[in-house]
């Protein structure tokens, strides 16, 4: 069934947003990418909270249901760093094939692990979360040639939808597949569950972020308090007997350089499945705070997390 057509005002308008974004990518990627990304840190900064004040609001609000023991200004000050890195994140994405292209920038940390298993990877997931640069947490299966798909969240404008994979292609050889209803015709595969499990059992390497509020998810404790939390990861792994990587790209200071930590996720198969998933979805978001807890400043606050 094709997508519904979009009225010629609503078209005239993405194609404007999608001009602008070109506009503002053709002047960031003349300049250095350190320079690029600490003016883009600085500008966040100062104008996400102004900006945006519902989702500064979100964020400090996250913050006080994670870190009740901090002060008011502690919190505050984290909530700051992180409009920063996210900043830092908007200038690398528009320069990410340059990014790559520099093997200096990005280091797996976890060299025991990777080196045992990423020539022998078969049929695999990798999950990570909104931390430091999470796009790069795909980069372990990259370096072991695993050519690696991902599931992604569409944007709603097909235009500047189709640039943003188009950027992504060196990352993800495997494919996008897109969730989320958009408008208009995008070009991409939106995947049903079926279709993605297939994928993995055919020896896919899937990438997915589990960090984000899902209304139709399992509820897990995150932070001491149940988050919903999509299980397709999950339910997929248990059904095909695929391994599951835990992956998170940290950034190396302020810097547009990261390590990256991986560990692996050992997939129970009882008789119980529905138990089975549960288990691995808790042990994943147990680990996904571990990690934050590490870095605060570098994850993504100002996201929905908890209802």
């Amino acid at each position: 069934m094709s997508a519904p057509r979009i009225s010629f005002v609503r078209d005239l308008q993405f194609r404007i947003e999608y001009g602008l974004l070109r506009a503002i990518a053709g002047l960031v990627r003349l300049l250095p990418l350190e320079t690029a990304t600490a003016l883009s840190a600085r500008a966040w900064r100062r104008l996400a909270p102004k900006l945006n004040p519902k989702r500064h609001a979100r964020a400090l609000a996250n913050l006080a249901i994670a870190f009740p023991e901090k002060s008011e200004a502690e919190r505050l000050e984290i909530c700051m760093a992180h409009w920063e890195n996210l900043g830092r994140v908007m200038a690398e994405t528009m320069q990410i094939d340059r990014l790559i292209q520099d093997p200096s920038r990005i280091r797996i940390v976890s060299d025991r692990l990777f080196g045992r298993y990423k020539n022998k990877l078969g049929p695999a997931i990798g999950v990570s979360l909104h931390l430091g640069n999470w796009e790069l947490a795909i980069w372990p299966f990259i370096e072991a040639q695993a050519n690696p798909a991902a599931v992604y969240r569409s944007v709603n404008n097909p235009y500047i939808d189709r640039y943003l994979r188009w950027q992504r292609r060196d990352l993800y050889p495997g494919g996008l597949f897109g969730r989320g209803r958009v408008e208009g015709e995008h070009g991409d595969d939106q995947k049903t569950a079926r279709i993605l499990t297939d994928f993995v059992r055919r020896g896919g390497r899937l990438g997915l972020v589990c960090d984000l509020y899902d209304r139709t998810g399992l509820p897990v404790p995150f932070f001491g308090q149940d988050a919903k939390t999509q299980a397709i990861g999950a339910m997929i792994a248990r059904r095909v007997g695929s391994r599951i990587w835990m992956s998170c790209c940290k950034r190396v200071g302020t810097s547009s350089r990261f390590e990256i930590e991986i560990k692996e996720l050992r997939v129970p198969r009882t008789r119980n499945v529905g138990e089975d998933v549960r288990w691995i979805m808790a042990e994943m978001q147990k680990q996904f705070e571990e990690w934050v807890r590490e870095a605060p400043e570098q994850w993504m606050w100002s996201n929905r997390r908890w209802s």
